[in-house]
């Protein structure tokens, strides 16, 4: 389950210089469009940290500006170009707050390229405020950190307890803070924490699925898990756990179509624009694009990613479905936290507990930087009775706009199997058709077998009667005798009784010998 802040992330300390100089650069480029002067984040007040910055040079070709489309609309956007700037297509936006954060998200992955792969975040161990599962309190080892290019710090609750304690309804409860100092305003406009529950050995892409907690509030979450098989040939193609794709993953965790597409439209950009998208892994040997190093990066980005969106590159067709997959189906309530009797007290004692006990225990982190009462231990040595006498709690300015409080738990004990099965087997498939044609043609197998055996019949008549034929026409002569004339015959004299004579009458024709042998019978 990876949690994170749903809004800008913090500032890199290594890339804090070139991030002022972008600033200044989209507040010079806000003011030319709408004549306004947003306000500075207060970073440049910030102590320097010691260390060489990367060599970058803010590209200020790539303005915002307005532009005018195909369609004829005003919208706002920027151009990206290619290396000879003869060809460039608009990043055309009809809403100005769309095109300003894709205008300065773009300028911000090639600070981002870079830097090394692993850089520091300086508020990811003040997100997680306190944690427990089942009832026990959680460690450090039970989550894993990672770094969000747009969101920042992200965790991912990965226990083990699930694992041994099989049949047990798991709940976990966390008190979250959604701290947006030192953000950037214009990388993201929401305020919040973004939640995603998948399986352990999944990839979460944050982009595209989860949902969003509200500061201030807390929500309870009930969860059914779904758990889907899928058929494959010759019903269809699915990707099941012995199987491989001819796309080389990229993330180290278990097959899912997402994460094959990502991988093969990240090879695909390796091999035709020469760097890697800075929000994906990176294949063996290749480079983020910034366009420090490859100036015509985003014009090729541009035309994959359309081709991409169009199903015109093979990704689709290479990363089939898994055969076997988990989904969950969430249902969410909210209700505000604390209240506005309780808030006083619940964010003292927040914020004692965080000074004296930092979560998680491994974790070297400051105090909690909340205003805390003047004198604790007579607040909770008074108790609530004598509030006359008690010392008022100092002021929290604005606290539900930095905590929020999530309880997430299995809805049911059990889950739901839905198996794919064949529609039509072979016996199936053979009694359907068999069915339909009784129905419409009104025959039967037996009326079948007779019409073949007519059929057989026929055919075998009609080669005997050919083959008679034939043997007929070879017993004529290749042309007919005629009768010579009186004065052409033969001086001879009459046939002798009782013999005859092999020469043909007149008027007559040589019969064939099957035909005289037949006459020969008859006789």
């Amino acid at each position: 389950m990876p949690m994170h802040r749903e809004g800008a992330a913090s500032r890199p300390h290594l890339a804090r210089h070139h991030l002022r100089v972008l600033d200044d650069f989209a507040r010079e480029n806000i003011y030319s469009l709408y004549q306004f002067n947003f306000s500075d984040s207060g970073d440049a007040l910030g102590a320097e940290v010691p260390g060489p910055e990367p060599a970058f040079q803010l590209d200020r070709r790539i303005r915002l500006q307005r532009l005018r489309p195909l369609d004829g609309q005003n919208r706002v956007g920027f151009k990206l170009c290619n290396s000879t700037g003869g060809d460039c297509v608009q990043q055309a936006y009809s809403s100005g707050i769309v095109a300003a954060q894709e205008w300065y998200r773009f300028h911000y992955i090639n600070i981002l390229a870079l830097l090394p792969t692993a850089h520091e975040d300086s508020h990811g161990s003040h997100f997680v405020f306190s944690c427990r599962y089942d009832d026990r309190d959680c460690h450090a080892q039970h989550f894993q950190t990672s770094h969000h290019p747009t969101y920042g710090s992200c965790y991912t609750f990965n226990s083990v307890w699930a694992t041994h304690r099989p049949g047990v309804t798991h709940r976990i409860s966390l008190v979250l803070r959604a701290e947006q100092q030192d953000h950037l305003p214009l990388l993201s406009t929401k305020a919040g924490i973004k939640v995603m529950i998948h399986p352990q050995d999944h990839t979460p892409f944050l982009e595209h699925q989860g949902f969003s907690i509200r500061p201030g509030t807390e929500t309870t979450i009930d969860i059914r898990e779904d758990e889907v098989h899928r058929l494959g040939s010759p019903y269809g193609q699915c990707m099941d756990s012995t199987g491989s794709v001819d796309v080389q993953l990229l993330y180290n965790t278990s097959y899912t179509r997402q994460a094959c597409l990502v991988s093969c439209f990240q090879q695909l950009m390796v091999q035709t624009c020469s760097c890697g998208y800075f929000f994906y892994p990176l294949p063996a040997g290749a480079k983020y694009c910034s366009y420090m190093r490859h100036p015509a990066w985003g014009h090729c980005f541009h035309h994959l990613y359309q081709k991409l969106k169009t199903h015109q590159l093979p990704c689709t067709t290479r990363c089939p479905q898994p055969c076997r997959e988990s989904s969950y189906k969430l249902s969410a309530g909210t209700s505000r936290w604390p209240s506005s009797t309780s808030a006083d007290w619940v964010l003292a004692v927040l914020g004692e507990t965080s000074r004296r006990n930092p979560w998680p225990p491994s974790a070297s982190i400051k105090s909690w930087p909340l205003p805390l009462p003047s004198s604790p231990s007579r607040a909770r040595t008074e108790g609530p009775t004598s509030r006359s006498r008690a010392q008022p709690l100092s002021p929290v300015p604005c606290p539900r706009i930095s905590l929020a409080k999530v309880n997430i738990f299995y809805q049911e004990l059990n889950y739901r199997m839905v198996n794919e099965t064949p529609v039509y087997s072979v016996s199936q498939l053979l009694s359907a058709m068999g069915s339909l044609w009784s129905l419409w043609l009104g025959s039967s197998v037996l009326s079948v077998v007779e019409v073949l055996e007519l059929l057989l019949d026929a055919m075998a008549l009609t080669l005997l009667l050919c083959c008679r034929w034939l043997r007929g026409s070879q017993g004529q002569p290749r042309e007919a005798m005629r009768v010579p004339p009186p004065s052409q015959r033969p001086a001879s004299g009459p046939v002798a009784a009782g013999t005859t004579s092999n020469a043909p009458g007149p008027g007559c024709l040589r019969l064939p010998r099957c035909c005289r042998d037949f006459s020969r019978s008859l006789g």
